[in-house]
C-alpha cells in the first residue's frame, strides 16, 4: 500500500471543516458494539462494588489525567478531504476537556499527526493504519478523525484485558467523524460531543439506551430508556412505566450536541472504576 504520512509541528492553513459534505440533519450513528456478556459481568460487579463506597456520591478518587494522541486521517491536504488544522483540534480538545471536568477527568494532548490516505480516510483497513499510528499505553487515549466511519459518527472500544501487541491494544482508541468536530459540517452533532460520547464508551460506559426498558446501562441512577433520542425531545418518556424521562441531556444518548450536558454521578463513578481496572498503569 502507497501512503503519505505528514507529522507537522506547525500551524496549518485554517478553513471550514468538511464544507463539502451535504449539510441536512445528520442522525446520530455510534459503532460501538453492544456491550458483551463479560462486559455486563463487570459492569455489575463494578456496580456493587460502588454502591458499598458511596451512596449517590462521586467517588473520591484522585484526578485522572489522559494522555492523548490525536491521529487526522485525510483523503488529501484540503478542509474538504479532511485534513483538520491544529486550531479545530485545539478546540476539539477544548470541548472534550469541559465536558469531562466535573468528573475529575482530564486530557493532555501529547502529539497530533496528519497522515494523508484515502483508503484509511474511507474507514479501509483500519487495524493496520493503527498498527501504523497508535502511540502510548494502553492508558493512553488515541483519536482517529477520518472521513468516514462506515457510515456512524463514530465508534469506539470498551476496555478490556490487552496486552501490548495484540489486536485488542491495537483496536483501542476512538474513530470519529471529521465533521462533527467544532464548526463542522455534521448539522446537529457539530460541536465535538461526538468526542464525548465515544470517550464515554473508551472509559467503558454503555448506551443509556442499551437495552431497552429492562437491561439497562447497568447505571443506577440513568432513568431507563426504550429506544435513542433524535433532537433534543423535552418530556420523553420511553419508559412510561419506570421513574424518571428519559436522559435526553445525557452524553451517551443520542442526542444533538447542543441538547448534551451531563454525565451522571454513577456514570462517573463507573469510568473512574473501569479506569482502574483496566487502564491505570497499564
Amino acid at each position: 500500500m502507497k501512503f503519505k504520512s505528514l507529522v507537522l509541528a506547525g500551524l496549518m492553513a485554517g478553513g471550514t471543516v468538511g464544507s463539502a459534505v451535504p449539510k441536512a440533519p445528520y442522525n446520530f450513528g455510534c459503532g460501538a458494539p453492544p456491550p458483551s456478556d463479560s462486559h455486563r459481568a463487570v459492569s455489575k460487579e463494578l456496580a456493587v462494588q460502588e454502591a458499598a463506597f458511596n451512596s449517590g456520591l462521586q467517588i473520591n478518587a484522585a484526578s485522572i489525567v489522559v494522555d492523548t494522541y490525536i491521529h487526522v486521517v485525510s483523503i488529501d491536504q484540503t478542509a474538504t478531504g479532511g485534513y483538520l488544522s491544529r486550531e479545530t483540534i485545539d478546540k476539539q480538545m477544548q470541548v472534550l476537556n469541559d465536558n469531562f471536568a466535573p468528573s475529575g477527568i482530564a486530557f493532555t494532548l501529547k502529539d497530533v499527526d496528519w497522515t494523508v490516505n484515502t483508503n484509511w480516510a474511507r474507514d479501509r483497513d483500519s487495524l493496520n493504519m493503527k498498527k501504523k499510528l497508535r502511540k502510548g499505553t494502553y492508558a493512553s487515549l488515541n483519536l482517529y478523525y477520518q472521513t468516514e466511519v462506515s457510515g456512524n459518527l463514530g465508534v469506539c472500544y470498551y476496555p478490556t484485558t490487552a496486552q501490548p501487541g495484540t489486536t485488542a491494544f491495537y483496536q483501542d482508541g476512538c474513530t470519529i467523524l471529521f465533521t462533527s468536530v467544532p464548526g463542522g459540517s455534521a448539522t446537529g452533532y457539530n460541536e465535538g460531543k461526538t468526542t464525548t460520547h465515544e470517550v464515554g464508551h473508551w472509559f467503558g460506559l454503555i448506551h443509556t439506551f442499551e437495552g431497552g426498558c429492562n437491561a439497562g446501562d447497568e447505571v443506577d441512577d440513568t432513568p431507563a430508556q426504550a429506544s435513542a433520542t433524535s433532537g433534543c425531545p423535552t418530556g420523553r418518556d420511553s419508559c412510561p412505566n419506570q421513574a424518571g424521562l428519559d436522559p435526553i441531556h445525557n452524553y451517551m444518548d443520542y442526542s444533538y450536541d447542543s441538547c448534551y450536558e451531563e454525565f451522571t454521578t454513577g456514570q462517573v463513578n463507573r469510568m473512574k472504576s473501569m479506569w482502574t481496572r483496566y487502564r491505570s498503569g497499564k
